[in-house]
């Protein structure tokens, strides 16, 4: 983060309509992040960039720190809200495991290397990516129960296997899997989800 805080705005409580106008503002901040990272965009710039007041750019957190940890929270928010809703739609257990890595990927597909960087170099906003990565790991054992116990997947230790799909996740978010391949996050996933189904498909 290149901007030191000199000023924080405490939080009071919203009204509806200030909420609206919150989420409005978390949606363009997350635009805005994901195309060009938020490390070296001050409090004036981003009030400019989002042709906004700093009062309207307060309603998403109190501080510069607080609006990108806020932005990048909702974020993962609106991806997992989506990602779920979408698997929702689909019953068979082996479509649902492909599906759900390859949503992954699609909602990590807009987020540009700047953003990866500035996460990366930001604790606050990379423990937040790592705790949802965490959560990923978690559904896609999940789903791997849910393939074996209808019989579509191979009798495995879901244990092991989400924990070793959970060390990839944790890989590819440190940017190792990118170092090491030169897949981006998204294409990451993707290569996961056809190693995983056509390693557990019976």
């Amino acid at each position: 983060m290149t901007e030191t805080v000199g000023e924080v705005v405490e939080p009071t409580p919203l009204t509806q309509r200030a909420r609206a106008r919150r989420e409005e503002v978390l949606a363009q901040l997350r635009e805005l992040f994901l195309a060009e990272g938020f490390a070296d965009l001050t409090i004036a710039d981003l009030a400019e960039r989002l042709r906004c007041s700093r009062s309207t750019l307060y309603l998403a957190a109190g501080s510069k720190e607080q609006i990108v940890v806020a932005t990048v929270r909702s974020y993962f928010k609106a991806a997992a809200a989506s990602i779920e809703r979408r698997l929702a739609e689909e019953a068979d257990p082996v479509a649902r495991l492909r599906l759900y890595l390859d949503l992954v990927a699609e909602e990590l597909s807009p987020a540009s290397p700047a953003f990866h960087r500035d996460v990366a170099g930001f604790p606050p906003a990379r423990e937040v990516y790592r705790q949802n990565t965490g959560y990923a790991a978690q559904r896609v054992r999940a789903l791997i129960d849910e393939g074996v116990a209808a019989g579509r997947l191979r009798q495995v230790d879901a244990a092991f296997v989400g924990t070793a799909v959970g060390e990839v996740m944790t890989a590819i978010q440190r940017g190792s899997i990118s170092t090491a391949t030169g897949l981006d996050d998204a294409a990451a996933y993707r290569q996961l989800a056809d190693l995983l189904i056509h390693g557990l498909v019976t």
